[in-house]
């Protein structure tokens, strides 16, 4: 849970572990809880963004320099302002949104990927209030040794170091009020993105049920521990990867304690220049641990960003892998077709090609002979490309050209009329967190530059 591989410094108890009620009070009214409060700094967030756009055109009509990444970094800079203070599914979207590289003009991608690492952190008083609430008792009465001060602080919740019969722990936090707020947030942005988009509330019904089953699961703390530790015994006799021990008498709905791994997270271990070779290992560990998860057990991690890694060039490269809120079940069904989507003959077998995606939903019987060639051709070039790395044997992620093409071909599609006109939805809700996984890991792959064996 931490970029430290050495045992850091530790606090004992802290006196502001022991302020006055009125102060967590207080300091509860100033994080977003209530649906009220929550669409109250919405407001005073959308508020301060069309105030930006007002004095960017004032500037421009007066011929004063004020650039579109100007505007771009002030409203990106009080967007992740407030989704850091709201935190929850949010922020949890803004952290998704930081994976598609090309979705996002670049200030934006850069303040939300914030989110994968560090966001502001509760305070002292909140955190043993939390443990109070959970556990019946100060976290300095659980533990040996307590770090108040948060390492590390995401969407969900905030990790501590921890000390107790000689084990060096990492003791996640859950933030007030995460899991009441999941539900609100949604209804709260739904009706504004649908008018947004264009589109009818029936057509997105079955993506936003699956996003919100997703990130209820994520505030569920006992589930986390019970699924992190079935999938790390399913993958223990793969090699090269690292899995925490989770401690159940330590932990709670709200409170999860566990081994705290060592490593460095992505950005900090490239820092190091490590070696080609170690970088190989480590994509090649990542490789095996998702198509292993996807191909065999059928569920997966779902939240491959770089901050849920930790990275070491131990043993010639070794993975610690953190984070198991977010898991997706993957139909069987769904799954056989998904792969049979990125067979070469699939491609070339304009029947069979047509008929799995229609069996995917994203064709449909009435759709219009033109819509319907859109369709085909755009998908076709789209699975050609991304799927490459499945049909050989060793893909190097390394490859700048192959990485160009898929910019390339993002930018094409974005530019397309025909394709920007079709804003409904289309395909199986089971394809979000499939695809958001495979995103995840390309750009892991890629940072990493790693050549895998794709084919076992």
């Amino acid at each position: 849970m931490s970029e430290l591989s050495t045992p850091p410094e530790t606090s004992g108890p802290d006196t502001s572990g022991f302020e006055a009620p009125e102060s967590v009070s207080q300091q509860l009214d100033s994080l977003p809880i209530t649906k009220v409060a929550r669409a109250a700094r919405f407001a005073k967030t959308g508020f301060k963004v069309g105030a930006n756009y007002v004095k960017h055109y004032a500037r421009r009509s007066v011929g004063a320099e004020s650039t579109t990444e100007d505007l771009h970094a002030a409203n990106a800079a009080e967007l992740y302002g407030a989704l850091s203070e709201m935190k929850g599914s949010v922020l949890k979207v803004a952290q998704m949104l930081a994976m598609e590289k090309n979705m996002l003009p670049r200030a934006y991608s850069d303040q939300f990927a914030q989110a994968q690492y560090q966001t502001p952190p509760l305070s002292g008083p909140l955190v043993i209030k939390v443990f109070r609430d959970s556990l019946g008792r100060s976290p300095y009465e659980v533990f040996d040794e307590f770090d108040i001060n948060a390492r590390q602080a995401a969407s969900i919740g905030q990790v501590h170091f921890a000390r107790k019969d000689g084990r060096e722990l990492a003791v996640k936090v859950q933030y007030p009020g995460v899991a009441d707020s999941i539900r609100s947030d949604i209804r709260l942005v739904k009706p504004i993105a649908l008018r947004v988009l264009g589109l009818d509330e029936a057509q997105v019904r079955p993506y936003l049920e699956e996003v919100e089953a997703r990130l209820l699961e994520e505030t569920d703390y006992k589930l986390e521990l019970r699924r992190g530790t079935e999938i790390a015994a399913l993958c223990a006799e793969l090699p090269h990867l690292q899995f925490a021990r989770y401690y159940p008498e330590f932990s709670s709905a709200r409170i999860l304690t566990m081994d705290w791994l060592p490593g460095q997270h992505l950005k900090e271990f490239l820092a190091t220049n490590p070696a080609q070779a170690v970088r190989n290992q480590l994509g090649q560990a990542l490789w095996d641990f998702y198509n292993h998860q996807i191909n065999n057990l059928l569920q997966v991690h779902a939240d491959p960003h770089p901050g849920n890694f930790l990275l070491q060039e131990k043993d010639g490269g070794t993975v610690g892998v953190l984070d198991f809120g977010c898991v997706k079940n993957i139909p069987a069904e769904f799954h056989q077709r998904f792969f049979a989507l990125l067979a070469a003959e699939s491609l070339t077998d304009a029947t069979r090609f047509e008929t799995l995606l229609t069996e995917l939903g994203v064709l449909r019987p009435d759709d219009a002979p033109a819509q319907r060639e859109l369709y085909l051709r755009t998908i076709r070039a789209s699975l050609e490309l991304v799927g490459r790395p499945f049909r050989q044997a060793t893909f190097d992620f390394g490859d700048e050209s192959y990485m160009q093409a898929l910019y390339a071909l993002s930018d094409d599609l974005m530019q397309q009329p025909e394709l920007r006109q079709q804003r409904e939805p289309r395909g199986s809700e089971h394809f979000i967190y499939v695809n958001r996984t495979y995103v995840g890991l390309y750009s892991l792959l890629t940072e990493l530059k790693a050549a895998v064996r794709t084919t076992s």
